[in-house]
């Protein structure tokens, strides 16, 4: 008896540790105060983003589940010298925020909460009425950890935050397109106001509630001027 209770006990904490690294954040970020933008020097070649071959996905989760998605990248350009990557801005297209879990009208729905389209509920989230566009740009690349990490300003709903994301970048086509992505990573959506259902921001929530973190990853592929 006492051994069959030992693997009981076994399996179930083997099942516990197994969802606990399965919901661990991805290179969680620190949202800190926005820095000043990387300026690229007068030489430096120009790199147009190609929104047809760009897109940010994402990963929201509350008691329960999680809900994935996509978001479009509507432009924007980096800078380089040679092949090391100096400046540059990514303008995010939030009216294209999209549910990729659901179907039918619950999809709906739920995009429709997301983007503050439904009626009452504007603020909840991202309100793309009076936020259509969120920006990232660059403040900062530097080599931590054995992984290059991009440093910039992240801007959403009139809140500008600087974060560190794991990147890969490269050159393709004998220099002609530049391909940057980065890893997934986790950041904090009440650091930029995004509060609703937040357990951080209000009271007796109990399991109505939905998690702060918000997975991202984002792959843009940009054309030599």
């Amino acid at each position: 008896m006492k051994k069959v209770f030992l693997n009981a006990m076994l399996v179930a904490f083997i099942g516990i540790t197994s969802v606990s690294c399965k919901n661990e954040p991805k290179n969680e970020t620190k949202a800190n105060e926005a820095e000043e933008v990387a300026v690229a020097a007068d030489d430096a070649q120009v790199f147009m983003i190609d929104a047809n071959n760009s897109k940010i996905e994402w990963k929201g989760a509350k008691p329960g589940g999680e809900h994935t998605g996509t978001i479009a990248v509507k432009d924007g350009k980096f800078s380089t010298m040679g092949e090391k990557l100096e400046s540059g801005s990514i303008v995010i297209d939030m009216e294209s925020i999209t549910v990729t879990d659901l179907e039918g009208q619950d999809k709906m729905d739920l995009e429709g909460h997301l983007k503050g389209t439904a009626e009452g509920k504007e603020d909840h989230f991202f309100n793309v009425a009076e936020h259509p566009v969120a920006k990232f740009e660059i403040t900062n690349l530097m080599e931590k950890d054995g992984k290059t990490w991009l440093s910039g300003n992240l801007v959403m709903k009139g809140n500008s935050k600087n974060v560190d994301i794991p990147v890969n970048y490269s050159m393709k086509d004998d220099g002609e397109k530049l391909m940057i992505e980065s890893e997934p990573f986790t950041i904090d959506r009440t650091q930029w106001k995004v509060n609703y259902g937040s357990k951080s921001v209000f009271d007796d929530l109990k399991e109505k509630y939905i998690n702060d973190k918000i997975e991202i990853k984002f792959m843009v592929e940009a054309k030599k001027a």
